[in-house]
């Protein structure tokens, strides 16, 4: 429950070279406003914007570190927040993602996907330093979440029926074990005791109250990569209610309402919160998919298994808070927290690239997304605007936003 949460900490030592304390007070104070969503009516187990990680790294990377760069991620997530909030208030988080071309959408998506998957194997990255553990745990995990083989078996034992819903959890705890025998990290070191998350340091070097508010240039700067995050969290609110629409029809006792304008509003609120706070480079996103599918399943087993879907999200979100703080699960963990980091990237990429091509609505729009998905990688958000703009006006012509349906898919 806690490792993915804590998977946030190197993040933000390497990007804003935050100590290890002050980053586990972001964690911290991220997981208090995850249960801001079951407590206010939306039946989801929030998490990151995994796929857009890779997006924010690239923005900020382009300022100095320091205060600077702490100033971009400030102006980024703040407004990031604003930019949904005022979706969710005007009930126009639809219609701006219609009006983006979906050879435009498949582009970003599929870019944010490889260069999640990129992050991991860049010269002298988290692969370079754990590649026994990453690659066996990586089979491992891949074979887990997406096996035809290991879907089909599952159904038949229960012991694999088990396993297969506890998501990446036997994998982390295999990394615990795996990465010392490779010699590519300590064993833990496990402590008694509660964590020390360093709260103060966090709001006089990491935030307004120490640093000031950001330029307002640095916020016309953060708005391309608003954008494309934007596009990409999109994908996550609408998977978060399909998931849902299936537990409702499972449970006739409960009424499960899924309003998209009021998860704007409250992810969105969570973002400016820790953009003026805590900036936090995994950001505040609507769901957590994973856990998300595990809650809904065992909700689906009935009133005995989970009384309620509000109870399942909420006591899995309000139990990772309480191993936040006890010092032998963050010390357990600690050794491994790059591998943890590096699986859910993968994963995420894995995932993402899937959806970001079936965006796509003809042969012409694939092409343009994977032009579109390089230039992402390689130059940012902006470039990657402006150039997939280019491409769908110069193809398209006046049909650029509604672009062309040849079939190449079977979703129309």
């Amino acid at each position: 429950m806690c490792a993915v949460d804590l998977a946030a900490i190197p993040l933000m030592i390497e990007l804003l070279g935050m100590p290890f304390e002050v980053a586990l007070a972001v964690v911290l104070m991220n997981g208090i406003l995850y249960l801001t969503h079951h407590m206010l009516g939306d039946p989801v187990v929030p998490g990151w914007i995994t796929p857009a990680i890779p997006l924010v790294f690239m923005f900020c990377q382009a300022f100095p570190e320091g205060a600077e760069r702490v100033h971009a991620l400030i102006s980024f997530q703040l407004l990031l927040g604003l930019f949904c909030i005022g979706l969710g208030v005007t009930g126009l988080s639809r219609r701006v993602v219609s009006l983006v071309p979906p050879a435009l959408k498949a582009g970003i998506i599929c870019g944010a996907g490889i260069a999640a998957v990129s992050s991991v194997f860049d010269k002298n990255g988290r692969f370079d330093q754990y590649p026994v553990t990453i690659s066996i745990a990586v089979g491992i995990a891949f074979y887990l979440i997406f096996s035809r083989h290991f879907n089909q078996i599952k159904t038949q034992n229960r012991i694999l029926a088990t396993l297969g819903k506890l998501g990446i959890l036997p994998v982390i705890l295999l990394a615990i074990v795996l990465a010392p025998i490779a010699g590519e990290s300590s064993w833990p070191a496990v402590k008694w005791g509660f964590s020390q998350p360093d709260f103060h340091t966090l709001w006089n070097e990491y935030t307004v109250f120490g640093l000031g508010f950001p330029p307002t240039s640095m916020f016309l700067s953060a708005l391309p990569t608003v954008l494309a995050t934007y596009i990409v969290l999109f994908g996550d609110v609408l998977q978060g209610q399909a998931i849902l629409k299936e537990a409702d029809k499972a449970r006739p006792d409960e009424t499960i309402e899924y309003d998209p304008d009021r998860a704007h509003m409250i992810f969105g609120g969570r973002n400016a919160i820790m953009g003026v706070a805590g900036p936090d480079v995994a950001m505040c996103g609507p769901l957590w998919a994973a856990m998300q599918v595990v809650t809904v399943e065992r909700y689906k087993q009935g009133k005995r298994a989970m009384s309620s879907i509000f109870a399942g999200a909420g006591s899995f979100r309000w139990g990772t808070n309480t191993g936040l703080v006890l010092m032998p699960i963050v010390t357990l963990v600690e050794p491994v927290l790059n591998v943890a980091l590096a699986l859910t990237l993968l994963i995420q990429g894995y995932v993402s690239v899937r959806i970001g091509i079936l965006e796509a609505r003809s042969q012409r729009d694939l092409g343009i997304a994977g032009v579109i998905a390089a230039v992402l990688v390689t130059r940012g958000a902006a470039w990657a605007f402006t150039v997939g703009l280019a491409l769908c006006l110069l193809i398209y012509g006046r049909e650029f936003l509604r672009g062309e349906n040849d079939r190449t898919f079977n979703e129309g």
